[in-house]
């Protein structure tokens, strides 16, 4: 290196051009100086130093590029492309078909099409006709009737086995060990449900159900009940003054939006007592998020995506920052005065069992996260608001539609509530009521699909299912099978229940509105309690008809509503 760094290197115009040091002077001066200058080698010391220089940044850049090419083929190839043909022929192998999966889309756009064309060509049912399945659940009904049961189809790249006997479902639902999970939910429907008892899994799950247990004891909801009726109220009086401003007596009420309305308000006081203003602030939110679900739900999901700035993206962080706002400063108050206790609602229920332990010791921290806590009341404003307005709007259209149902439910309600409000103890022995409720669930449940995947590879009777397929289960598919509801089971009929749910069909459990097994819906009680009060404090004031203007059209909003709403024409009893 000595000898290298002591070479003299001349600068370019130093350089000597190239002739032929043997030429005679004579020829090299008659000849025409041609210059060329030759580059100088470059130092072998320098040339070491720049690669050793270079090569950390060649060697980032070449990680950088096989993890590119290798997230590449995970995504593109093997998840997209590999796996899905590789499910595939495990399910043909085992007889199991279904519509083609088409690459990162999976059946999505089937669905989209054949939901879409449903809306349009499907001209408005007859009232009689509760055989709605062509019109909410398309796609299910075609791949049946071209592919046999059960049937495979794609969520995107997800694979979905569709059950549609009821012995695989029961294996499904009651199993014990927890082989059989949630499915990861859509980023919207996170957004609008949160984490909560109906997301979560495993020890997350025991843990929220611990929690949650006590705030739906019965002495508690029969507390609640009073609220329930106070509520109700408030609609029976509206209807009143507006029949009372008509000349014949009879006055036209579109009873879908007053129940949504109704029970955002009940849901309100009974999870956050006072702060039910503010409750009713979630309620607007998350229906804007279910708007948002909605338009977004069969859209493709690409990896990064629900991250970047989008329209939809801003609107969805913009209404979960809202909810999170505004249940937040519900919740901290309650924290804050923990000494005087935290009330008597939901929320304070919840709070309470968090602090406490079964032996009543207080511990040091809470048993749910704040987190937790707010996807816990997004879950129960949802749950609660949601789908008891849909269960209270079919009531009231299959009441309207068989009068001698409507007859025999008023009479009962007057023989145990007479004229006054009714309590828990009295809406309790309403009998006929509760098998009402029950036949409108099985024909009009508001949760049309349950979904759950295993969590390793299982057999399900004679089916193998590879871990983390999607299952899923098509409520109003099965609340339809002859077999199990007999051959009366597009119809309505009440006196099927009349021994309770057990021994309404052939087989056990069959109604599936509430899911079964262990993990059952915690808010049955709730909903059927606050349905109950409500439909006994209409019956004890009205008759009611459907409206001439009302179109039977049941439509899958992710749960199931009257597409046109429900006009009724209510008439005072005493007039």
């Amino acid at each position: 290196m000595a000898n290298r760094s002591s070479q003299k290197i001349l600068p370019p115009r130093s350089i000597t051009p190239t002739t032929d040091p043997a030429q005679p002077a004579a020829s090299r001066r008659s000849t025409p100086r041609h210059t060329h200058y030759l580059p100088l080698p470059p130092r072998p010391g320098l040339a070491i130093i720049h690669i050793s220089m270079a090569a950390p940044a060649l060697l980032a850049a070449a990680a950088l590029l096989a993890l590119a090419a290798a997230w590449l083929w995970d995504y593109a190839v093997a998840r997209h492309l590999l796996r899905p043909r590789a499910v595939g022929a495990v399910f043909r192998a085992q007889g199991v078909r279904g519509p083609p999966y088409r690459y990162l889309r999976g059946s999505n756009g089937d669905i989209r099409r054949m939901r879409m064309r449903a809306e349009a060509d499907a001209a408005a049912l007859d009232a009689r006709d509760h055989d709605y399945l062509r019109r909410v659940l398309p796609h299910f009904l075609a791949w049946k009737d071209k592919y046999g049961a059960p049937l495979l189809h794609w969520f995107g790249p997800q694979p979905r086995i569709c059950l549609f006997d009821y012995e695989s479902v029961r294996q499904v639902l009651w199993n014990k060990s927890g082989h059989f999970a949630k499915t990861d939910a859509h980023p919207a429907i996170l957004a609008l449900l949160g984490k909560g008892l109906v997301l979560v899994d495993g020890a997350d799950w025991v843990r929220h159900r611990r929690v949650a247990n006590p705030a739906f004891a019965m002495d508690k909801l029969k507390i609640m009940a009073t609220t329930m009726v106070t509520c109700a109220e408030r609609l029976i009086r509206e209807c009143e003054e507006l029949a009372s401003t008509s000349k014949s007596g009879e006055v036209e009420v579109e009873f879908s939006r007053h129940f949504q309305e109704l029970t955002a308000e009940v849901i309100s006081r009974t999870a956050f007592g006072s702060s039910y203003k503010e409750g009713k602030e979630v309620f607007h939110t998350q229906q804007q998020l279910l708007a948002l679900a909605l338009a977004t739900l069969l859209n493709l999901q690409l990896p990064g995506f629900k991250y970047l700035p989008t329209k939809n993206n801003r609107l969805k962080w913009m209404l979960e920052k809202k909810m999170k706002t505004t249940l937040t400063a519900i919740i901290q108050p309650r924290l804050a005065s923990k000494g005087s206790g935290y009330g008597d609602d939901l929320l304070g229920l919840m709070l309470e069992a968090c602090f406490t332990t079964e032996q009543g010791e207080k511990q040091d921290e809470l048993a749910l996260t704040m987190d937790e806590i707010i996807d816990e009341c997004k879950t129960f404003f949802f749950a609660g608001h949601e789908t008891t307005s849909h269960l209270l709007t079919w009531t009231m259209f299959l009441l309207s539609l068989y009068p001698e149902w409507q007859e025999r439910l008023r009479e009962e309600v007057l023989r145990e509530c007479g004229r006054a409000n009714p309590t828990a103890d009295m809406l309790s022995k309403l009998k006929e009521m509760t098998m009402v409720l029950l036949e409108t669930l099985r024909l009009y449940g508001p949760v049309l699909t349950m979904l759950r995947k295993p969590i390793s590879d299982m057999r399900l009777g004679s089916l193998s299912i590879p871990k983390g397929t999607g299952i899923i289960i098509p409520i109003p598919f099965l609340h339809r099978d002859k077999e199990v509801w007999g051959e009366n089971a597009n119809e309505f009929d009440p006196l099927r229940f009349e021994n309770g749910i057990t021994n309404a069909a052939k087989t056990p459990q069959a109604l599936l509105s509430f899911s079964i097994g262990p993990r059952s819906c915690i808010g049955q009680n709730f909903a059927m309690l606050e349905a109950k009060s409500l439909m006994a404090m209409i019956l004890q004031k009205f008759s009611f008809t459907l409206s001439p203007k009302y179109v039977h059209a049941p439509t899958n909003l992710i749960t199931l509503q009257p597409k046109f709403g429900l006009p009724i024409v209510l008439r005072p009893l005493d007039v």
